[in-house]
């Protein structure tokens, strides 16, 4: 009687806990509505957000506005070129058209090193802004919502040009799983595009 008793309460305290196992199982599958945790997508903020669409396509014209100066001394430079295949050698005509060529050889270098920078340093202010921006939306859209924390989800493309590639997503993606936090990247994307 004593090993049937034991047997029994035994297998009633497995069910049990098989029981509560499950309900917390269950209830921790489930996305809660209250957490207090949130993520936000920064490469869809840059990718689809309207303010950046524009910026990029204001940074392509005026890159197809500089290349096309930039054709436009080459052209010159082409016609000045072939030009100098009709003087004669050493003539003043020569020496003073050959000096503008190399004149303007000089010019399109530089204008091509200057350009080159200054579309460099405008991307690296107009990418500074966003994420200072993004920082300061994501701190307040949170507030909002109650977040104790908000971390960078970004999704990770596979597969990666290059080894160097992969393993620089490796060592910089640090969110692997947000199960049950909220997404707030379309809250932050609104408020962004919404600012002057």
């Amino acid at each position: 009687m004593k090993a049937k008793s034991v047997i029994f309460f035994g297998l009633l305290g497995l069910a049990v806990l098989f029981v509560s196992y499950g309900h917390s199982w269950a209830q921790s599958s489930e996305k809660p509505s209250d957490s207090k945790y949130g993520v936000v997508s920064i490469r869809t903020i840059f990718e689809n957000s309207q303010k950046n669409v524009k910026y990029r396509t204001d940074a392509e014209a005026q890159q197809d506005r500089i290349i096309a100066e930039l054709e436009k001394l080459s052209k010159e430079m082409d016609a000045d070129e072939a030009g100098l295949k009709t003087l004669v050698v050493g003539s003043g005509d020569y020496m003073a058209l050959s000096k503008s060529i190399f004149e303007k050889q000089a010019k399109l270098e530089a204008l091509k090193e200057f350009h080159k920078q200054s579309m460099t340093m405008q991307d690296k202010q107009w990418t500074e802004k966003i994420y200072q921006d993004i920082l300061r939306i994501t701190g307040e859209v949170a507030a909002q919502r109650g977040l104790v924390m908000v971390f960078a989800k970004d999704e990770v493309e596979f597969p990666t040009p290059t080894a160097n590639e992969l393993m620089l997503v490796i060592r910089t993606n640090k969110l692997l799983y947000s199960g049950g936090c909220v997404d707030i990247t379309g809250d932050v994307m609104t408020v962004f595009d919404a600012e002057k």
